[in-house]
């Protein structure tokens, strides 16, 4: 997406950009709502959304059909089955200062012609994953996420585990859908986060994530070990009215039996700011994650008079947070070796409580990030460096990833040194080369050392047993890393031979029959896993989760890709490689770094040394009894 302002956009730019803002929102949707992982900050999801509406007002003739104005949530996963909501589980607008907050009140006022501003309520905005619940004569008969706002996932059975939510009520209408957030307290999150730590097992990134993964598992039993809550907040189909006001509703909602995390009236603007306020300055003290206010228009009566625009109510507003920012001390800059050989600086910090959180990191991406550089090549922070032992400003971007805004350069101790970028790996000693870019230096710089270089090494086992890749389910980080340094996993092949080291793996520390028992049967479960997911797990650069579904949707057998890449290495340009670059939603980026890939990944045919080689029996298949053998479907 291009930094250029909106004013300044041709009509020609405009098309391009809402093309690519429609494409990559949907892509952002379906991450967040439909695979509990999302890639970006609440801060970065809502700037492109922002961003697109800007360019849809200016230009209102170019408004795209699948335009994400016009869209909620992400099409519900194909494992549930399907539930049609008969009344819309719409989205809110954002207001995210003052100013926005007032205007949404002045744009109500002057919508119903009123002399004085309507009465709206105030409640917090719980960070959670939204739901359904349908109850008929009083009894809970079925439950459902949002999904795409008409047409979300059945998830009754996993729903009917959370202890906050009513099985039966009494007094209410012989139709009612409560709408509301399945979330999980922060330290129920950080203590299940713990226990998957020390079984070896993925954690999540926040108790978002978490209460949405835990939601959505097919097995319910998985779901009622997990510490759920719900809050309910509104409500979608009804028999008969509740009451005549938004606050009355939900009190009666209440009475029958559903939590709520608290709700307020406001006669103005200012009213509303001060709950506002209040709420802000009392989240850290919460139990569970909030990162807004919303407000709603009190009177029923008028919340219909106001009704809906595209896919949110004129009705209703969330307030976001701002980041909330702490100073605290740069201790000190250690460099990170990826999977990819990226070297990433990380930023070791004074603890310093910020957004709910002690925090003790912070990635600072990379050398230009440390000299006050951005990826544009604009000054970020004023174009101030970073210095071991500055006074720095942090915050949590989104409320989720910390990262650096400010340097107090006052307090700067005098005599401190600019950080010299390492020339060499600090793992490997390999020379560090920066990556170059069509007609300019690009600002990754990456280890030389490939599959010699230990961090690289394993890294790349590390994300190949992965929950999203093989998902080898008790071995993690951990287990990768001392079987690494036993000698025992050097390339992902040697998973498939750890059976030969079944009596030496019983007598270590934490490893009882049983567990050793559910590893290898977990290893063995792997064998011939899906083709999309093994071609993601093997790490190839720029060959993420849904590039390497769209190759294997593509070629209707591993052989058949195969032989097609390496025809393209030999024969490019050509057939082969025609056939390639012909895939849609394949980048020219992705087909390179599979085209380069390729001569390390069938080493093995070509000579090379005994670790590429071990890759190769991993991408061919080969070695009977050690590999994992793709199934052709993706």
């Amino acid at each position: 997406m291009t930094d250029k302002s909106v004013e300044k956009l041709s009509p020609q730019e405009a098309a391009a950009e809402l093309e690519r803002l429609a494409r990559d929102i949907a892509h952002h949707d379906k991450l967040y709502y439909s695979k509990d992982a999302p890639e970006l900050t609440d801060a970065e999801y809502d700037a492109l959304r922002k961003r697109n509406l800007a360019i849809e007002a200016r230009f209102p003739d170019l408004v795209r059909e699948d335009s994400p104005s016009t869209s909620v949530g992400a099409a519900p996963a194909e494992k549930f089955g399907k539930v049609q909501h008969v009344v819309a589980m719409l989205s809110l607008d954002n207001a995210f200062d003052a100013d926005d907050a007032h205007a949404f009140v002045a744009k109500v006022q002057r919508f119903l012609n009123l002399n004085t501003p309507p009465i709206i309520t105030a409640e917090p905005k719980i960070d959670g994953l939204s739901a359904s619940l349908r109850y008929e004569n009083g009894r809970f008969v079925q439950g459902a996420t949002r999904g795409d706002g008409r047409q979300g996932e059945d998830v009754t059975a996993n729903l009917m585990t959370i202890a906050d939510i009513p099985k039966l009520i009494k007094g209410a209408p012989g139709v009612l859908e409560v709408r509301g957030e399945v979330y999980m307290e922060k330290a129920a999150f950080a203590k299940m986060n713990a226990d998957l730590e020390a079984q070896g097992k993925q954690t999540y990134v926040n108790p978002r994530n978490s209460a949405a993964g835990a939601l959505r598992q097919l097995d319910p039993k998985i779901t009622a070990s997990r510490p759920l809550r719900f809050f309910a907040h509104g409500w979608g189909e009804l028999s008969e009215p509740l009451a005549e006001t938004q606050y009355e509703a939900v009190q009666r909602l209440a009475k029958m039996g559903f939590p709520l995390a608290g709700i307020k009236r406001a006669n103005n603007g200012d009213e509303l700011l001060a709950i506002y306020q209040g709420i802000l300055e009392g989240r850290a003290g919460l139990a569970y994650e909030i990162d807004g206010v919303v407000y709603k228009v009190d009177s029923l009566a008028l919340q219909q008079r106001l009704g809906f625009v595209s896919r949110s109510p004129r009705w209703a507003i969330a307030h976001k947070f701002a980041a909330e920012q702490q100073t605290t001390i740069l201790e000190g800059i250690d460099i990170q070796v990826g999977r990819t050989g990226a070297l990433t600086p990380v930023g070791r910090l004074k603890p310093v409580f910020v957004g709910g959180v002690t925090v003790t990191n912070v990635t600072l991406h990379n050398a230009d990030y440390i000299r006050g550089v951005g990826a544009d090549g604009e000054p970020i922070r004023g174009g101030k460096d970073l210095r071991v032992g500055d006074t720095v400003v942090v915050q949590r971007a989104g409320d989720v990833i910390p990262q650096i805004v400010d340097v107090l350069l006052e307090k700067r101790a005098k005599g401190a040194h600019k950080y010299q970028f390492p020339e060499r790996c600090p793992v490997c000693d390999a020379h560090v080369a920066r990556e170059l870019e069509p007609g300019e230096e690009g600002v990754i710089a990456r280890c030389t050392g490939g599959l010699n270089c230990p961090a690289q090494a394993v890294e790349r086992l590390i994300h190949f047993v992965a929950r999203r890749a093989m998902d080898i389910d008790g071995l993690g980080a951990k287990q990768i890393q001392e079987f690494y340094e036993l000698g025992w996993v050097k390339e992902p092949a040697d998973i498939f031979r750890l059976h030969d080291k079944r009596d030496e793996l019983s007598t270590r520390e934490g490893y009882g029959e049983k567990s050793v028992t559910n590893l290898l049967a977990s290893i063995d479960a792997r064998r011939e896993p899906q083709f999309g997911r093994f071609l993601y797990a093997l790490g190839v650069r720029d060959i993420g989760e849904t590039t390497a579904g769209v190759l294997a949707r593509r070629f209707e057998s591993w052989d058949v890709f195969e032989d097609a890449v390496n025809a393209a290495v030999k024969a490019q340009p050509g057939e082969a490689y025609e056939a390639l670059e012909r895939v849609s939603g394949v980048g020219a980026g992705a087909l390179a770094a599979l085209l380069a890939a390729a001569p390390e990944l069938n080493a093995r045919s070509a000579g090379a040394s005994p670790a590429a080689a071990s890759q190769a029996d991993m991408f061919a298949g080969e070695g009977a009894g050690v590999r994992a053998r793709p199934r052709s479907k993706a």
